[in-house]
């Protein structure tokens, strides 16, 4: 039987796959945006079976698990590794025309040379097979990473963390880039108060300052944010429901901090004017550096309080919102841009109805300092999949410059996660290629587009970041 992850897999047309060949299949992945774990990179970890590195964590395949009436404790309980492999294998079937069946099945052929299709029948032979693999030094993390040509990892960090395996694999020279992202997300859940507190007197313990007022907050952040830039930080990323860009005075913002500080509740209203004046200080420090900022926007978490209690966050029961977001985003971006002080800017959207919103918005803040320095980023999270991606793809192309987008990241926990460049780069292919075969493109300029296939996979973001 052929193999369904074939070479020329996803590409339409002999275009499509001279592009890949000749264009993107060899280039370097750099992945500005995942949640791996820098102590299992620095360390060099080397898992114990196909269950923990495949399974445990993945959110995407535990919705999937739960769909097709598998128990919880066969997910993310108490039962054995083997036996919770045996029932994602039983689900994979189900997955067809899930981006799963794709993702698992590139997995499966890029790390292990698996051709077989995962099922209840082979579930067994392939755990077998794979634990085999694992334990051998070319399935450390590292290994890993090396093997598809990652030239940067970016990890998702506290401004808290101590940067401690940043630092470790900085020494170590493993041979790719590690590197912290400062996520501030804490600084501004304010809708837990008591954990909103504790984590501002984490954050003073740490720097040592005083956060008596707003300010002495503001600089405490500071002093993390500087620390991040030592250890080679150079993007921040912020993962809110919406923008906010409210007006406020100074002594509103520090009535507000001295409220919440007391533990009392604010209004709707105060918390929107707080949110806004935190938010708009760390794009200060963002721009003062020189850094990348990164807005994820749209996604509703954690809406099951039963597994939220039991499983605690990232447990697969998010979804997308519906949040109000073009005004908030103009106002914010243009508070910035009309002192300049706009940084370099990402924004990622989760609800599909918004990406016009979002390819249009970027264009009203370009000015001309760098190429496509205002971006619209990948298909993320429940639009990570290739629909997602060719509508993402089709309305930067329709409403900017695709020639300028940085392409393609993991957003993942999953250190076999990586054939996602893989995935992205095929149907950009085949996109073009498919415009080349109708005459939209001209095929007197293949050569071209080529590069330009070329810069998205790769040369964009290491322009773009300055690695």
């Amino acid at each position: 039987m052929p193999s369904f992850i074939q070479d020329h897999f996803l590409l339409r047309s002999q275009t499509a796959q001279r592009l890949y060949d000749n264009h993107a299949v060899n280039q370097p992945i750099i992945d500005y945006h995942n949640h791996l774990s820098p102590q299992l990179i620095a360390e060099d970890y080397q898992f114990k079976n196909i269950t923990e590195i495949w399974l445990k964590g993945d959110h995407y395949k535990w919705r999937a698990m739960r769909t097709n009436g598998v128990r919880e404790e066969e997910i993310t309980g108490a039962a054995d590794d083997q036996t919770k492999f045996r029932r994602w294998a039983a689900t994979v079937p189900y997955t067809m025309r899930n981006p799963l069946y794709h993702w698992t099945h590139l997995e499966l052929k890029r790390y292990f040379g698996i051709d077989a299709l995962l099922n209840e029948d082979n579930a067994d032979q392939i755990y077998a097979a794979c634990n085999a693999l694992l334990q051998t030094k070319e399935f450390s993390t590292q290994n890993l990473l090396r093997r598809m040509k990652v030239e940067v990892v970016c990890t998702t960090d506290d401004p808290c963390d101590d940067l401690r395996y940043h630092l470790q694999a900085k020494k170590s020279e493993i041979g790719f880039q590690l590197l912290p992202t400062f996520r501030p997300d804490a600084a501004i859940a304010i809708e837990n108060r008591e954990a909103w507190n504790n984590w501002v007197n984490k954050l003073s313990s740490i720097t040592g300052l005083p956060v008596y007022n707003f300010c002495g907050f503001i600089d405490a952040l500071k002093k993390r944010h500087d620390f991040f830039a030592e250890a080679g930080c150079r993007l921040s990323d912020h993962g809110l429901e919406k923008m906010y860009a409210s007006a406020y005075t100074d002594d509103e913002i520090e009535s507000h901090y001295d409220a919440l500080r007391a533990g009392e509740a604010l209004t709707e209203e105060e918390a929107a004017q707080f949110k806004s004046a935190v938010l708009n200080q760390l794009a200060l420090l963002d721009h003062e550096k020189g850094w990348v900022a990164q807005w994820h926007l749209g996604a509703i978490r954690n809406n099951n309080s039963r597994l939220l209690q039991t499983l605690g966050a990232d447990a697969g029961v998010d979804s997308i919102g519906d949040f109000s977001t073009a005004r908030e985003l103009s106002k914010f971006f243009n508070r910035l841009d009309s002192t300049g002080q706009l940084s370099k800017t990402i924004i990622y959207n989760l609800n599909p109805a918004d990406n016009e919103v979002f390819a249009t918005m970027v264009g009203n803040f370009q000015d001309g300092s760098a190429p496509g320095k205002m971006q619209w980023g990948s298909g993320w999270w429940f639009l990570d999949q290739k629909d997602g991606m060719e509508k993402q793809l089709n309305a930067l192309s329709n409403m900017g410059l695709l020639s300028r987008f940085v392409g393609m990241l993991t957003d993942s926990r999953s250190f076999l996660s990586f054939p996602r460049h893989e995935y992205f780069r095929r149907i950009l292919c085949n996109l073009l290629g498919n415009d080349i075969q109708t005459g939209d493109l001209p095929a007197s300029e293949e050569a071209r587009i080529g590069r330009m296939v070329e810069d998205i996979c790769y040369g964009n973001a290491k322009a773009y970041f300055g690695w």
